[in-house]
């Protein structure tokens, strides 16, 4: 299908058929570009030589005649159909020449017409000449009828999630396409909670993934209703607020970083592959650690940001078009012999760093004779494509299969370039003047008394951002917005409600976060303020802990 100047083949979901009802559809609503798997040959009647002059016109290749406004038009084609250019016969034969599969055919603009198959003239013909005997015009009437009517008998009330699917793939590789916020895109489908029903989660600190998957299992889940969590301390005090919003996030902060420290995951912080775990396997947690994390984004919770860009194109585009890189190879040994390999200068080098691995490429189906220095390349390749993508094919369909939970996988197929920043890591970018934005102050009347304090303190509050930027970045600003808001991050989804800053008499700093608010103390001087909200925000364990 043409798409920005290209020609781009569809690409087919698992499942997914390009048969004949198909490709009818997609001819009414686009041009398509049929290229045969064989030459085809054309057809000559008997009992006459060809010329040798028509003969070196059907050997040529690529000639191509396009149909232009100055074209002569035959009045067996009245639609202009593009076909190579035929020399006359000088020796009575009848030579039918069908045009080039190669040539593009604009059959959109007879699709929708009714075709009879006794009338050839209404449609576009197939061949470049008509048919000069009554006995060969009868049977191309014949053939070309039963295939008008087949095509008529295709009805459009058919399901047509498989043409949507196979258009938007090709449309996806080459046309531009308006970047959409991803706070409007979870918005969308945070449309679908319900806000007057809840799901119960009871959370320990101390176990917040085993509570999430007890939450997850329960047979009354479902994630279109709103989440309460109540909280537990280690001694088995229950945190009695009521769940506003500062709970969920808190507790989807800490099953975030659960999962991200789980057996299910393994790489670098930051750049994370699933790793095969035959536990997670049997208690099927990798479809729990998909539906999480797609809870998380669509109930306001924080962004996963550790999937590797190997996991996330696995998840976009599917396990087959993924490039796996040394670096995510997690076990150290086959690491560094796999980077033997790859270095290897010569053939003998090759086989040399190849022979300690003979039993894992047997296993893994990658053992073959290395008979040349180009074997690297090939060998190296396929042992990525092991280890890190068809390994864990199970998993990668079971945690593909959670996020599907509210629409989330869809859209992220949608809208990679979207996800992207939030699926995988990025560079911090909460600033102090982020902060310092996000925060809407409560400004006493002025004329008052409090406001001359709180005009006071409000820079000791600005000047306390700028201090933590510059002496941790941005983990400690994240600490911050964690303590007033229950997530170290803004969602992706946005803050409900906006956070806010008012001043308080105190010695300490005091965080209700279900309505997002931070309350800050008055002190004299800049250094007793930074030392109270320090000890604040790093004695501070979460909901529950005094």
């Amino acid at each position: 299908m043409p798409c920005g100047n290209k020609l781009v083949p569809p690409r087919l979901g698992k499942g997914q058929l390009l048969d004949a009802s198909m490709v009818h559809k997609i001819f009414i609503r686009s041009p398509v570009y049929v290229r045969p798997s064989v030459a085809l040959e054309p057809v000559i009647q008997e009992d006459t030589d060809t010329s040798t002059e028509e003969d070196e016109w059907v050997k040529e290749e690529d000639v191509f005649v396009p149909a232009t406004a100055n074209s002569p038009v035959s009045d067996r084609n009245p639609h202009g159909v593009q076909t190579r250019s035929s020399q006359p016969s000088t020796s009575g034969q009848t030579l039918h020449h069908w045009p080039d599969p190669r040539v593009q055919v604009d059959v959109s603009a007879t699709a929708n017409s009714q075709v009879s198959g006794s009338n050839p003239e209404d449609v576009q013909t197939p061949s470049s000449q008509p048919p000069t005997s009554d006995q060969t015009l009868i049977q191309w009437q014949n053939d070309y009828g039963t295939y008008v009517n087949l095509i008529n008998e295709t009805t459009d009330d058919e399901d047509d999630d498989d043409l949507y699917a196979i258009i938007a793939s090709v449309e996806e590789k080459t046309q531009p396409k308006e970047r959409v916020p991803i706070s409007e895109i979870l918005g969308e489908l945070g449309d679908q909670i319900d806000n007057t029903q809840v799901c119960k989660f009871n959370i320990n600190l101390s176990a917040v993934l085993d509570g999430a998957l007890r939450g997850f299992r329960r047979l009354s889940y479902d994630p279109k209703k709103k989440t309460f969590i109540k909280f537990s301390d280690d001694r088995g005090t229950t945190e009695e607020a009521v769940d506003l919003g500062g709970p969920r996030r808190e507790f989807l902060r800490l099953l975030i970083k659960a999962l991200a420290d789980s057996d299910m995951f393994s790489g670098p912080e930051g750049n994370l592959n699933l790793a095969l775990s035959a536990s997670a396997v049997r208690d099927d947690r990798y479809f729990i650690a998909g539906r999480a994390i797609a809870v998380s984004l669509v109930h306001g919770g924080p962004p996963p940001c550790f999937l590797s860009r190997t996991l996330f194109t696995c998840l976009t585009e599917g396990p087959d078009a993924c490039c796996p890189v040394l670096e995510d190879i997690t076990d150290i040994d086959l690491y560094s012999k796999l980077k033997k390999i790859s270095e290897a200068k010569t053939l003998k080098e090759l086989q040399q760093f190849a022979e300690p691995l003979t039993d894992y490429l047997a296993n893994a189906g990658c053992l073959r004779p290395l008979t040349s220095l180009a074997d690297k390349d090939k060998l190296v390749e396929d042992v990525l494509m092991f280890q890190v993508v068809q390994r864990v094919r199970g998993p990668l369909e079971r945690f593909s299969d959670g996020l599907k939970t509210l629409g989330v996988l869809k859209k992220i197929k949608l809208h990679p370039e979207a996800f992207r920043p939030v699926m995988c890591y990025s560079p911090g970018t909460l600033t102090a003047e982020i902060m310092e934005e996000l925060f809407d102050i409560r400004w006493s009347e002025v004329g008052s008394n409090n406001r001359a304090d709180e005009n006071r303190v409000v820079a000791y509050w600005r000047d306390y951002l700028q201090d933590a930027e510059e002496e941790e970045g941005p983990a400690k600003l994240g600490d911050i917005l964690a303590f007033a808001a229950g997530c170290h991050v803004a969602p992706p989804i946005g803050f409900c409600p906006e956070p806010s800053l008012e001043c308080q008499r105190g010695r300490y700093p005091i965080a209700n976060t279900c309505i997002n608010c931070l309350k800050i103390p008055l002190p004299k001087s800049y250094d007793d303020f930074k030392r109270n909200m320090d000890f604040a925000i790093q004695n501070t364990q979460g909901f529950g802990m005094e």
